[in-house]
């Protein structure tokens, strides 16, 4: 039994005229018989791989590289002109077009490498208390731990060292990988995925100060992710201290993503690695949160909202909003302030020049005076 990859390592070679069929590309007008069998960047493909062209900052290395055949947005044809048409010694070159090649490479990754269904079976070594009930096609790997009344959907896949705490709930198609903690009562959705290392419902840093020390508070709420949802590398989340923290349908976070207890997270939004929210955070639906964003307790940040990264949210953020720095401001005033700053070095110049000649001109009317 695997710790999983849980795609395959070896590709499923196709066709160039097989992948436009199955992408919805246009056909090639040469070479669709080549074998493709991996993508790469342009500057690093080889023979058997699609090289990427998806910006127009590429557009320079399209001819020099050593790529079987190039994967192009469609936007990009014109501005690529004779780059796409040959390669290195003008050597005409096959082209998939295509609308948008980024979603196009998704697919084709998917095709060349797809997802391995589960091993089903508990390895000797896992530990699976006798009132855990597990669905059908689940994977326990190696030394896992699965605690009591923790209840496990279908074709759900359980890493090398994950520990499933008492009383926990996963729903279907749930991947946990090696070394994931699920605490007490934790309830999962279906088709979520958990990265190495994640922590679910942790107790939050939640403390009152009572005769001269900092006393924990018992935090007896819950943890809920709903379906959909995939959370990178080592992030943390905890659970409420009343109520439960939610992460909802969706739903991305990037490595090493920390949300305080009772958090709630919307729909559909992205937060990018090392955001950070203080306890009883509202982040609404469809939110996009730049790396190191930091979020104060108890605040909102409206649905759609645009938190760029470093900023730092110490008030509301409405919906739809794009803010930006520290304290975070709307994007256009934080643009202004930037670029005012940028002056006041010269400014402070001339104001020290205006102020020497101040000065001598005083000095020159004191000398006058005295005459």
């Amino acid at each position: 039994m695997s710790s999983f990859p849980l795609r395959s390592r070896a590709p499923r070679s196709r066709t160039l005229g097989q992948l436009a069929g199955e992408i919805g590309a246009d056909v090639p007008t040469l070479g669709s018989s080549i074998e493709i069998r991996g993508m790469a960047p342009l500057d690093r493909a080889g023979e058997g791989d699609l090289g990427l062209l998806s910006s127009a900052s590429y557009v320079h290395m399209a001819s020099e590289s050593m790529a079987s055949a190039l994967l192009v947005s469609r936007s990009l044809v014109a501005e690529a002109g004779d780059a796409l048409a040959a390669g290195p010694g003008r050597t005409p070159r096959p082209v998939l077009v295509v609308d948008d090649a980024h979603v196009a490479m998704r697919r084709i990754l998917e095709l060349l490498f797809p997802e391995l269904p589960p091993e089903p079976g508990i390895h000797p070594t896992a530990v699976v208390h006798p009132t855990a009930m597990l669905g059908n096609q689940v994977q326990v790997g190696p030394y896992a731990v699965i605690e009591e009344d923790v209840r496990i959907g279908n074709r759900t896949r359980i890493g090398a060292h994950v520990v499933v705490g008492a009383g926990a709930e996963l729903g279907d198609a749930v991947t946990l990988l090696p070394q994931v903690v699920i605490y007490p009562g934790v309830r999962i959705g279906n088709h979520v995925t958990l990265h190495s290392g994640v922590r679910v419902g942790v107790d939050g840093f939640g403390y009152v100060y009572e005769e001269g020390s900092h006393r924990h508070i018992p935090h007896v709420g819950g943890c809920r992710i709903e379906d959909d949802v995939e959370i990178g590398a080592n992030c943390c989340i905890d659970r409420g201290s009343i109520g439960d923290s939610r992460i909802g349908a969706g739903a991305r976070l990037d490595n090493l993503v920390h949300l305080g207890h009772n958090t709630v997270v919307g729909a559909g939004t992205m937060l990018a690695a090392q955001v950070g929210s203080a306890g009883s955070a509202r982040i609404g639906r469809g939110v996009v949160a730049g790396g190191q964003v930091g979020i104060g307790g108890h605040l909102v940040v409206g649905d759609g909202a645009r938190l760029a990264g470093q900023a730092g949210i110490i008030s509301d953020v409405s919906a739809g909003e794009t803010v930006m720095g520290f304290p975070a401001r709307p994007r256009m005033e934080f643009l202004r302030s930037a670029a005012a700053t940028q002056k006041v070095p010269g400014l402070l110049r001339e104001m020290r020049s205006l102020r020497a000649r101040v000065e001598e001109l005083e000095s020159d009317r004191g000398v006058e005076g005295s005459k």
